[in-house]
C-alpha cells in the first residue's frame, strides 16, 4: 500500500515556515501530522536529521521543494513538545520519534494478550515483537527501546511485570 500526501505537500509554500503566526501554527500541525503519519506508514522508530532533509516527507522532488534544515529542526521541536520526539544525543542529530506513544502500544499488547487468553503468561521480548503468534498485530516488529518503554507502562498499571530471563528480558501479564 502506497502512502497517501496531503493536500499541502504538493502546495510549495508550505515547504517554507510561514511568518503569520496562525498560519505557522497549522503549518506546524500539518508538518507533525505528516511526519507521524509517514513515519508510521514506513514503521519508521528512528530519525537522523540529516538524512531527514533527504527523505521524501522532507523533500518533495515532484514540486522541486524541500524543507530547510532550520525549518525541520522547528517541526521535530514541536513534535518533542507534544510527547512524540525524544532526542538521542545532546546534538540533537538523531531522534526517537514516536507515531504512538508507549501507553498506547502497551494497551495494544494487552489486549492482545487478554483476547488470546494469555493472562498470567510469561513471554520473552522477542516472541512477543518477532514470534509467529504477534504476525498479524500492529506491534508485531516493535524496536526493543519502544516494546520495553510500553511494558513499563504496563507494569507502571499493574498489568504485567519485567523479568530478566537467562537469555534476556521477558515479561508476565496480570
Amino acid at each position: 500500500m502506497s502512502f497517501e500526501w496531503p493536500w499541502q505537500y504538493n502546495f510549495p509554500p508550505f515547504f517554507t515556515l510561514q511568518p503569520n503566526v496562525d498560519t505557522r501554527q497549522k503549518q506546524l500541525a500539518a508538518w507533525c501530522s505528516l511526519t507521524l503519519s509517514y513515519c508510521r506508514h514506513r514503521k519508521l522508530y528512528t530519525l537522523d536529521v540529516m538524512e531527514a532533509q533527504e527523505s521524501s516527507v522532507f523533500n518533495n522532488k515532484k514540486i522541486e521543494r524541500k524543507l530547510s534544515m532550520e525549518a525541520i529542526q522547528v517541526v521535530f521541536e514541536e513534535l518533542r513538545k507534544k510527547g512524540n520526539l525524544e532526542w538521542m544525543d545532546k546534538n540533537k542529530t538523531r531522534c526517537l520519534i514516536m507515531w504512538r506513544r508507549p501507553e498506547e502500544w502497551g494497551k495494544l499488547i494487552y489486549q492482545w494478550v487478554s483476547r488470546n487468553g494469555m493472562i498470567n503468561s510469561v513471554f520473552t521480548l522477542y516472541e512477543l515483537a518477532n514470534g509467529d503468534d504477534t504476525e498479524s498485530e500492529e506491534f508485531h516488529g516493535l524496536e526493543d527501546w519502544m516494546l520495553l518503554r510500553s511494558l513499563q507502562a504496563l507494569q507502571t498499571e499493574g498489568k504485567a511485570e519485567l523479568i530478566s530471563m537467562d537469555d534476556g528480558k521477558g515479561v508476565k501479564f496480570f
